[in-house]
Order: C-alpha cells, then sequence, then structure tokens
C-alpha cells in the first residue's frame, strides 16, 4: 500500500484568500515526497465554495511538480463534461514533459447540478460525454494523425502536441461512487479506480466486480484501486478528535450545500437516487467515518488499525489518499498531522496489498 496526498478546497474567500491557500498547500506538498508519500493528487471544481479553488488540478499539479522528484502527480478527477478533448489531451502531455513523466489522470463524471447548470451541459448527457472525452483523449494521447466523429466533439487528422513523455500514455484513473456498473466498465476498459469507502461491504462488492470484469477483459495484472480518507493523527487520540470534528463537520455541510439540489427536485436518468445517497451523507458523522474507514482520525496506532481492518473488508487496496487539511484546519496542525503519520504509519504498512484473486492480505507490518 501507498499513500498519498490529497487537496479537497473547501474554502470561502472571507476565510482565506486564494494566495494563502495554495501556499499552505505547496508546502504540504514540500514536506510529503520526503516523508514517503508517493502521490499528490487534487480535484477539478467551479463556482462555489466547496472545491471552487481548484478549476483546474493541472495548473496546481505543475506547481507541485516543481517541488517533487519522484510523487505521482495525479488529478482526482479531471471532468470531459467541462473541457474540450483537444485542449485537455494537450494540457496532460505538456504536464508529463514538465514532470518527466509522473503524471497519472482520473477522469470524473461531475456531480453538482450548479456546475452543469453554469457551463450548460445536460447532467442527462454525462455518461454519454464523459465516456466520449475519455476515449477521445486516450486516442489523442496514444496515437498519431487521428479522426474520431463523436456526438459531442469530433475531429480529423490530428496530431496532439507535444506527445507525452510517458509511452503510450500516463495511466487513467476513472471516479466510482455507486454503481456496480461503473466499476464494470471500469474494468472492462483497463482503468484504474478512485473510490470512497463509506460504506465497505457495498465497496468490497463492487471492487470485486471491477478486479473481475479487469481479469475477463485480458488486461494484465489485477487492477489498481486508491482511496480517499480524510487524516488527521496526534499523539493523543481524543485531542485529534476533538480537533477535527468541527473541521469534518464543516466540511460536510459545504459539500451537503453544494450539492442541495439533488434534494430539492433536481433529477437526471444520469444520477438515479442521488437524492437519497445526499440524504444519507446528511446522517454522516466523524464517528461513522471512523467506523466505515474513510477517515483516519486519532493515533497513528488507531490510523494503522484502521487501515488494516478496512484492506481487509473491502478486499484490498493499493493506494490511500489521504485529505489533510480539510476545511479550515489550522496549517500548524495539518503539518504536525502530515509528519506524525509519515514516521509512523506508513513505515509499518507498506506491505498491505491484495493478491492476484482480489482478496486482502495485511504481510507483516515492518514497524
Amino acid at each position: 500500500m501507498e499513500f498519498g496526498i490529497q487537496f479537497f478546497p473547501d474554502v470561502r474567500p472571507e476565510d482565506k484568500s486564494p494566495a494563502e491557500y495554495y501556499r499552505n498547500c505547496l508546502e504540504i506538498v514540500d514536506r510529503a515526497e520526503p516523508l514517503g508519500y508517493t502521490h499528490i493528487r487534487t480535484v477539478e471544481h467551479y463556482f462555489h465554495y466547496y472545491g471552487g479553488y481548484s478549476p483546474n488540478p493541472l495548473l496546481f499539479l505543475a506547481a507541485a511538480a516543481q517541488r517533487t522528484k519522484t510523487a505521482r502527480l495525479v488529478t482526482g478527477a479531471c471532468i470531459p463534461a467541462f473541457n474540450n478533448p483537444l485542449k485537455l489531451a494537450a494540457e496532460i502531455a505538456e504536464l508529463d514533459g514538465i514532470s518527466n513523466g509522473r503524471v497519472d489522470i482520473g477522469f470524473a463524471r461531475a456531480f453538482l447540478p450548479h456546475e452543469f447548470r453554469t457551463f450548460g451541459v445536460s447532467p442527462d448527457e454525462s455518461v454519454a460525454r464523459y465516456r466520449e472525452g475519455i476515449e477521445q483523449i486516450d486516442l489523442l494521447l496514444r496515437e498519431e494523425n487521428v479522426t474520431h466523429h463523436g456526438t459531442f466533439h469530433a475531429f480529423e487528422n490530428v496530431t496532439s502536441l507535444p506527445r507525452p513523455t510517458q509511452t503510450p500514455r500516463p495511466k487513467f484513473y476513472v471516479a466510482a461512487t455507486f454503481t456496480r456498473e461503473s466499476f464494470e466498465y471500469a474494468g472492462r476498459m483497463g482503468y484504474s479506480i478512485m473510490a470512497i469507502p463509506m460504506a465497505a461491504e457495498k465497496l468490497r462488492e463492487t471492487l470485486f466486480a471491477y478486479r473481475d470484469a479487469y481479469r475477463a477483459a485480458g488486461h494484465p495484472g489485477n487492477g489498481e484501486v486508491m482511496l480517499a480518507l480524510h487524516m488527521f493523527v496526534d499523539e493523543d487520540g481524543e485531542r485529534a478528535r476533538r480537533i477535527a470534528r468541527p473541521q469534518i463537520d464543516a466540511y460536510f455541510r459545504s459539500l451537503l450545500e453544494a450539492a442541495n439540489d439533488w434534494t430539492t427536485g433536481t433529477s437526471s436518468s444520469d444520477y438515479k437516487d442521488y437524492d437519497k445517497k445526499y440524504e444519507r451523507l446528511s446522517q454522516q458523522t466523524m464517528e461513522s467515518l471512523i467506523a466505515s474507514g474513510s477517515a483516519l482520525i486519532g493515533t497513528p496506532a488507531e490510523a494503522r488499525a484502521s487501515l488494516i481492518a478496512l484492506n481487509e473488508r473491502i478486499g484490498g487496496f493499493e493506494h490511500a489518499s489521504l485529505q489533510v487539511n480539510f476545511h479550515l484546519l489550522p496549517q500548524a496542525e495539518a503539518l504536525r498531522s502530515l509528519d506524525l503519520f509519515g514516521r509512523e504509519v506508513i513505515p509499518a504498512l507498506g506491505r498491505l496489498g491484495v493478491n492476484p484473486s482480489g482478496a486482502a492480505f495485511a504481510g507483516t507490518p515492518t514497524a
């Protein structure tokens, strides 16, 4: 198992300026790689303080590339529905060159109604735009002199420049949350998975479906899974929970406010039962997140135990993407937690993983 850092801004301009937010994040980037964190990841969102400080993940990752030497630079994720594939493919390859081939590209459908509304895109087209966009970007990165006539974008005899540094292209991840079909699609296509473990039993089922589809399609290996987790550790577990609780609560209030349209009449054939899903999100607490394994809040020993249990419950995963400066967590506390986790958790759990059948194994902790 490898561990990386995820940035998902939840910041109002009156609480923290963009300059201060990016300065704080890049300070975390500076410290992460020497501590053993192996990736830097950030999101794409717009128009709302939930995510709105990260409209272009590639731009932030270009800055991170200059401060790291080996860490993977991961989009978590780019949104094809809001981007022209010709432009996005070229920008991906540019960052791949800037970083000397360290880019991994995650794609997502988007899920916030206000973003679709403001861009003038129907959420009923989200699956079609998402899959067409990935197909076209894949083609543009892999091949030269390409032609593709899609429903939303078309091009004739195009060679995208620059060419990617990694061949045939950077690794692709796709975000999957609720539906089994999304996981099976990722497996069939040979993509890696980005997910969130809020319901471990359901996630175990969908991850096994993903790995089964991956192998059935003849792809080499067993697939690859990255999970997004909140993380805050302290030598005193009660202190960790006391500090993290208001930040976790505020983060989920922001998410629910940004997604509130799903509960006030917005619906889409591409987002079935999202009103019910967000109703369940409204019932989450810090304790329920800790219990599910999607929040590592407490002592380093508690974080280690939670990760081992989660790995076993869901059948194993390869990457934990840790959100360390969620909401307005003080920077000094985020840095202390980052350092403590790096010293006391990462070295102990490096051998966690999955066996070829897709079942979890714990290995022997190294510390």
